[in-house]
């Protein structure tokens, strides 16, 4: 099989998977539309197997299709770790996919992509948001070099490297902490949880630490950004549980308070990559930099 596959083909395929529609990965890839069909064609023949299902809108991967899409991203990651190979002679040059929680790219790692960038500016960084699942199955995947969890998924397929531990409070507007000073705790049983949603584990970390203080909160709210929160809070709507890195600023200028909950909360967040992957040089570089005992402590 090997000698019949290209990497345009490869590459086609993944668009495709990732767009979920031919005439949109001809877009993003600058073809028409005939020639992704006509790639997809030749590595369906190639596989002996049917990739995709064509719908009236778009398309549907079959559980070949699924399948392939693994081995796909080890392909083109492969070619990329050869390409990186040849040019470790030279400046070290490439690219490096991150993803990660919008927080801790704000406050953590947009500081350190600086830096990196002016001691391997041939070395680009691509980064993507998301959350502990989506971070860790497309560490899995091999569809990204690296993932930033704010904890450790503790898998025999996933290491983890320890990177920043993080403080986590439950902030107020001035108005509510007013309320809860009067009334006690007991007070947040009539307040809305703001949060990032389920998906996210201070999502979790909030729940928890709720249920052991004996409250029960009326709703819950989920914001896609941690600047909507933060004005969520600010604006009276709820409470929130954050990274107190996040809200330092915030919490210096009086605009927030910190809920008297305990106990406190911590979250080590820490750089997982798939135990089988082959890092090219800039990716290692990457680790290397990151891993650091001050790489995110004293850039912030």
């Amino acid at each position: 099989m090997i000698e019949l596959l290209e990497g345009r083909f490869i590459k086609t395929f993944i668009v495709v998977m990732e767009e979920k529609s031919f005439s949109r990965a001809a877009d993003k890839l600058g073809y028409v539309q005939s020639t992704v069909t006509t790639h997809i064609q030749l590595l369906e023949q190639v596989c002996k197997q049917k990739l995709f299902h064509r719908l009236s809108r778009g398309v549907k991967p079959t559980a070949a299709g699924e399948k392939l899409l693994k081995y796909a991203y080890q392909f083109v990651q492969l070619g990329a770790t050869i390409e990186d190979a040849m040019n470790e002679m030279e400046q070290p040059r490439g690219t490096v996919y991150l993803r990660m929680q919008e927080s801790f790219f704000l406050t953590r790692f947009s500081s350190f992509m600086q830096h990196f960038g002016k001691e391997y500016p041939e070395v680009k960084l691509r980064i993507s948001s998301g959350f502990h699942q989506d971070i860790l199955d497309q560490v899995l995947e091999h569809a990204i070099d690296f993932g930033i969890l704010p904890r450790d998924p503790k898998r025999n397929d996933i290491v983890f490297y320890p990177l920043v531990e993080e403080k986590l409070i439950f902030i107020a507007s001035n108005t509510l902490m007013m309320d809860v000073e009067t009334e006690g705790v007991s007070r947040l049983n009539k307040e809305i949880l703001i949060s990032f949603g389920s998906i996210c584990l201070y999502h979790t970390h909030a729940s928890k630490a709720l249920k052991e203080a004996g409250i029960q909160v009326k709703d819950a709210i989920e914001l896609p950004s941690l600047e909507m929160i933060k004005q969520s809070v600010a604006c009276g709507i709820g409470f929130a549980l954050v990274p107190e890195v996040a809200v330092q600023h915030e919490l210096d200028a009086g605009t927030f308070k910190v809920l008297p909950l305990c106990p406190e909360s911590y979250s080590m967040h820490g750089l997982i990559v798939h135990k089988n992957r082959e890092l090219s040089h800039p990716a290692r570089l990457v680790k290397s930099e990151l891993i650091k005992p001050s790489a995110l402590n004293t850039r912030m």
